[in-house]
């Protein structure tokens, strides 16, 4: 047979993790046990009243029918109801809110209503794959834009006036960042809402961490002015510990949302009820239970970073999210070749940055998604191989004293 699939696919290829997780479970089949520090699917539960008013609604006969593409006005009106408490932001919930099936798959949505074939997307290195590949999947021109740790990872606003930008329709960032970990500022957002408005540029935030081992919650769409040009995606997959419920939301300006509402209604369909109820519960989790969900997080970050010491890798404390990035020793030829030893002779997954991009290839990601057991068992395999341990004994001591970390013998 001579079918051939379409050219768009020679631009895009399964996504890494989808081939990783596979290689991980064949070597799992044979017994090998393989530690996954890798990926940030939360084990946490949703709190126990989400988990209650999923049980109630879904006992309801007329629960299981097809749903609004818009989503339920419960729903609607959690999420702005939550964004006025958290960020400070006010939303029409009837016109400012479109509930999604998962931010990745807003992606797409947002990258279908405004990107035609040829047309330039701005897409940061490093950054989360899925940015590219979409647009790449839409026949868009991606151009990438660094990301510089001597800058906060933070845009380089005058390299990018350097570029031509007359054929850029969207630009997307993401804060808090993955995989850096570094947090916005009110002047960084301000300073993207002036750039798009300048160059006639969407600006879509991708923001699903900022729940996470953060004090400073902050949204873009809090700078005056914003919504004329600015998407910000929101996720309940992280903050609520809901990643299998693919429960998300954007917001924007009416007319940005009746536009992705058009794509959306011929892509998919309404999320089931008894989820958005439960999600609308969610969205009403009190203070104590975030701060419960980041001790448990903070304790497995000490973890995280005594296995970044065994390394010899470098990193910023003050980082948020649910992820640690840093930057690998120079005997290293490049994050693959460090994270391929580490899978292949201690059976532990660790991502190597260089799949967030070019300027990712010197770094390593750690999720904080495995129970501390599995972060002790992980610093047990790395640190009985004398490669690394017999340079490291004096670091470890120093890096305890800087982290204000026990030298408890790991």
């Amino acid at each position: 047979m001579k079918i051939k699939p379409a050219n768009r696919l020679n631009s895009v290829s399964e996504y890494y993790f989808s081939a990783k997780l596979q290689e991980i479970s064949d070597m799992n089949a044979t017994g090998k046990n393989v530690l996954n520090l890798g990926i940030g699917n939360p084990d946490l539960p949703p709190s126990a009243a989400t988990i209650e008013r999923l049980c109630q609604e879904a006992q309801k006969s007329n629960a299981h029918g097809y749903q609004s593409y818009i989503g339920i006005p419960e729903l609607r009106n959690g999420f702005a109801a939550w964004y006025k408490k958290w960020y400070g932001v006010a939303l029409n919930p009837a016109t400012e809110i479109q509930p999604l099936i998962g931010s990745k798959e807003g992606i797409l949505h947002i990258t279908l209503a405004f990107v035609n074939p040829g047309d330039s997307v701005l897409v940061p290195n490093p950054g989360y794959p899925t940015y590219q590949s979409v647009s790449r999947l839409a026949e868009a021109n991606v151009i990438n834009y660094d990301l510089d740790e001597k800058n906060g990872w933070q845009p380089d606003f005058e390299a990018l006036e350097k570029l031509d930008l007359s054929n850029v329709k969207l630009m997307w960032t993401n804060y808090p960042n993955m995989p850096t970990g570094a947090n916005a500022t009110p002047e960084l957002f301000e300073k993207l809402v002036a750039f798009g408005k300048k160059h006639n540029i969407i600006i879509c935030n991708d923001n699903p961490y900022s729940f996470i081992l953060n004090d400073k919650k902050m949204s873009i769409l809090s700078v005056d002015g914003a919504k004329d040009t600015c998407i910000e995606l929101n996720s309940m997959s992280k903050s609520h510990n809901m990643a299998g419920w693919r429960i998300a939301m954007l917001a924007s300006n009416e007319q940005f949302i009746k536009w992705v509402l058009a794509v959306k209604t011929n892509v998919d369909s309404g999320m089931f009820r008894p989820m958005m109820l439960a999600a609308a519960q969610a969205l009403k989790n009190r203070k104590e239970w975030h701060d419960e969900m980041n001790r448990v997080y903070a304790e497995r970050r000490k973890l995280a970073h005594k296995i970044m010491d065994i390394l010899e890798c470098e990193y910023n404390k003050n980082q948020v999210g649910m992820f640690i990035w840093a930057k690998i020793p120079e005997k290293w030829k490049n994050s693959g070749e460090l994270a391929d030893k580490i899978l292949y002779e201690k059976n532990v997954f660790i991502t190597p940055g260089f799949i967030f991009g070019s300027k990712g290839e010197r770094y390593l990601r750690i999720s904080l998604c495995s129970p501390e057991s599995m972060l002790h068992e992980a610093i047990s395999r790395l640190k009985s191989d004398n490669h690394w341990t017999m340079k490291t004994h004096n670091y470890l001591t120093q890096s305890n004293k800087d982290h204000n970390l026990s030298t408890v013998n790991y």
